[in-house]
């Protein structure tokens, strides 16, 4: 399949996703997510309010390629709902992040509610939730003790996972890291040089899941799927968000983290409570709207086309919302 012929074929996808979420979300009625005139009102397509022009909003990211094309998505998508806003994106690292959010340097930006239990608030990361809702309630009830606030989270989640190839996982007959009951022992399994100290790592798979593996070879993340290609590895830690999970998707597989060990490595928009009043309510509404068609295989997707494909975050941005409906 043609690279631009996958992109039309993931965004495809998004509408009857996007449309399945809001409809869900509809039973609801959360006032603090509820839109105004503009950019979060009923309908798909973002709306401008006049009244949003009088608010200038600066959006940030952190450093790599998922935290760029996120912090596009909402730069545009606020810009299509009437706010004046600048971009910068690329901070840095999340301790860099927060602290220009704190400075005021910006006005808010994506982060995972998994790292912000973990590196903000000393939660201990066998005790983060592996649900998305459970770790955002928790994640924002810390930032609120900061003087900050979290948006709602995407549905999608980046964080660890086991990965095999299909071949592999078709020829044990597993889907499931509990599938590997019985059948791990045979198996070698490489992942980070940090993996047997981390719970969404070795040390979760053993202590919850019981698996003991062959073997277990540290490895250079920009190794992980070489590993698996040359068959060094039958299974490997990838992570959820992997470009070439879109790119391959005949080629490897990731496990269903059955128990939910892993932590939650859900979005949340982060931001503060004084902006959340000055910009009213299309702010956090636009943002909860443009997150509802990121599924974890359509960030894969727009991952993809930046890494892979070469196109700017920018333009993978404008795709997005454009496909999905949500600008014209």
């Amino acid at each position: 399949m043609s690279k631009n012929a996958r992109f039309r074929a993931t965004i495809a996808a998004i509408a009857a996703l996007a449309l399945a979420l809001g409809v869900a979300a509809c039973g609801g009625g959360d006032e603090t997510t509820g839109g105004g005139g503009g950019g979060g009102g009923g309908g798909k397509a973002i709306v401008s309010n006049p009244d949003n022009g009088k608010v200038s909003l600066t959006i940030g990211s952190k450093n790599f390629t998922e935290e760029i094309v996120l912090g596009e998505i909402y730069s545009q998508a606020l810009e299509a709902a009437g706010y004046k806003v600048k971009k910068d994106l690329n901070l840095g690292s999340e301790t860099v992040a927060l602290q220009a959010l704190k400075s005021g340097t910006i006005s808010g930006y994506p982060e995972y509610a998994s790292t912000a239990l973990t590196s903000f608030f000393n939660e201990d990361p066998e005790k983060v939730p592996g649900d998305a809702q459970a770790a955002y309630k928790a994640a924002n009830a810390d930032f609120q003790k900061e003087g900050l606030v979290a948006f709602p989270p995407t549905p999608f989640a980046s964080a660890n996972a086991v990965g095999t190839l299909k071949s592999t996982a078709d020829k044990l007959g597993i889907k499931t890291v509990s599938d590997l009951t019985g059948k791990s022992q045979d198996l070698t399994l490489y992942g980070s040089p940090q993996c047997r100290q981390r719970i969404d790592c070795l040390l979760g798979l053993q202590k919850y899941y019981h698996l003991q593996f062959k073997s277990f070879t540290p490895v250079d993340i920009a190794l992980r799927y070489s590993v698996l290609d040359k068959g060094q590895a039958d299974l490997s830690i990838l992570f959820t968000t992997d470009a070439q999970l879109a790119a391959q998707k005949d080629k490897y597989v990731i496990l269903e983290d059955d128990k939910h060990v892993f932590p939650a490595g859900n979005v949340i928009f982060v931001t503060d409570p004084a902006t959340v009043k000055q910009a009213g309510p299309d702010y956090e509404a636009t943002i909860t709207k443009v997150q509802q068609g990121l599924s974890i295989p359509v960030m894969q997707e727009l991952d993809a086309r930046v890494d892979i494909d070469q196109q700017t975050p920018e333009q993978v941005a404008s795709d997005y919302l454009k496909e999905s409906g949500y600008t014209d």
